[in-house]
């Protein structure tokens, strides 16, 4: 519902700004501008985004079908399985709750969606066989949703795959950057979580899995920010970003042969959804992008990031991340919403620009937190959500600030 109210604000303020403009300013061509550019808006959304986003789509579908075909997901789940049960002490040795959570976020880690929120709904549905009070959530179910709420992803698929329909030069130089970003959320809201419910985080297996993590994550940041100048980060970034991807791809196929599938086909079986996904969004994406439009043209989304920049100016901080506010402000209202805002900010300042960069990770640094708590708590019936929205936010802003400082860090 917020959405809607969202939706309907953009016109309606375009709208009123719009009319002060002509009274009190003469302003008589403010109406044409924005007439105009919802047109415009609506057939970008379509010809010069949706159907070229086919491609890509068609094409990465198809290799995670591959991957999830050769066990990618069961072998992440049976490395992750013996940290899960530890940060889930609640939820019995042995239920099926367990494995249905490790295979959901190993899905969402693979970047297979179309898998993991059926799977991820099995597992909300488990848990809620273990909760005494059916319409309150309980620990392990707010730990579930608040780590799918940071949205930790390996391949931020979509978002690399919009950066090349709009033509980047190298669509996956934001890999790195946001594989660090979405870690920060992920970890924030892991530790956050963790105390509140009094978890026991020295247990040996926790220590061992959160210090090599982050001793990873530490030391390729610190490794970057002190020994290598900007120009040569970009340059290991893409140089590594794209080894990965390519390995990635040759291990699904390698381990989808040694299983004896055939791979072409579930190649192609995966490869089929492309199309159907890139025509699903074309509402979203043309609705949110005319509304935006109207907000862009009626001079109001440029009077909110002034705003922005005088508040974060006068706080003393260099303020060219703020055109890329509004996306992260959207991200955890609207997944849709956000995708707008973040190829707005790309048409309008380019791609490969800082900005363009930057909504980039964002978008790709955390998930939408108030649609996953609707979906996964109201399919069980949850209405009391305890401390969930407030710690989901925690994870959304700590992956935003993250996601500012790295792409400082890479791009600025």
């Amino acid at each position: 519902m917020a959405l809607t109210y969202i939706w309907a604000g953009f016109f309606i303020v375009g709208f009123v700004a719009a009319l002060i403009q002509w009274l009190f300013l003469g302003d008589a061509e403010v109406f044409k501008r924005i007439v105009d550019g919802t047109f415009d808006s609506a057939r970008v959304g379509v010809m010069e985004i949706a159907l070229p986003l086919a491609g890509v789509m068609t094409l990465w579908l198809g290799i995670l079908t591959v991957g999830e075909k050769a066990g990618a997901i069961d072998f992440v789940a049976k490395i992750i399985a013996p940290f899960f049960s530890r940060i889930f002490p609640g939820v019995p040795k042995g239920h099926p709750a367990t494995g249905l959570m490790v295979m959901n976020y190993s899905a969402n880690f693979l970047g297979l969606d179309n898998a993991a929120t059926p799977v991820g709904l099995k597992a909300m549905a488990s848990l809620q066989e273990l909760n005494p009070k059916k319409d309150e959530a309980t620990d392990a179910q707010i730990m579930f949703l608040v780590l799918q709420t940071a949205g930790l992803t390996l391949i931020p698929l979509t978002v690399m795959a919009q950066r090349a329909v709009l033509g980047a030069k190298d669509p996956s130089d934001i890999f790195i950057p946001t594989l660090i970003a979405t870690f920060a959320g992920t970890f924030v809201a892991l530790i956050a979580v963790a105390l509140r419910q009094r978890i026991r985080l020295l247990d040996p297996v926790i220590m061992v899995w959160l210090g090599s993590a982050v001793s990873i994550v530490v030391g390729i940041v610190w490794f970057m920010s002190t020994q290598m100048t900007k120009e040569e980060i970009q340059a290991v970034s893409k140089i590594a970003a794209n080894f990965i991807l390519l390995s990635v791809i040759v291990i699904f196929l390698v381990g989808a042969l040694k299983k004896k599938v055939n791979v072409y086909e579930a190649f192609i079986e995966g490869a089929k959804g492309g199309i159907q996904t890139s025509i699903t969004i074309i509402p979203y994406l043309v609705g949110m992008l005319v509304a935006i439009s109207v907000l862009r043209n009626s001079g109001v989304l440029g009077m909110i990031v002034s705003g922005f920049a005088w508040f974060f100016g006068a706080l003393g901080f260099n303020t060219d991340f703020t055109p890329a506010l509004p996306t992260a402000l959207m991200k955890s209202i609207s997944g849709s919403g956000a995708r707008a805002m973040m190829i707005e900010a790309m048409k309008t300042y380019g791609v490969d620009s800082f900005v363009g960069r930057l909504v980039s990770i964002l978008q790709g640094s955390s998930d939408t937190t108030f649609y996953i708590i609707a979906l996964y708590f109201g399919s069980v019936g949850i209405t009391r959500t305890r401390y969930a929205i407030t710690y989901g936010l925690l994870a959304d802003v700590a992956g935003v600030t993250a996601a500012i400082w790295v792409a400082y860090l890479f791009f600025h």
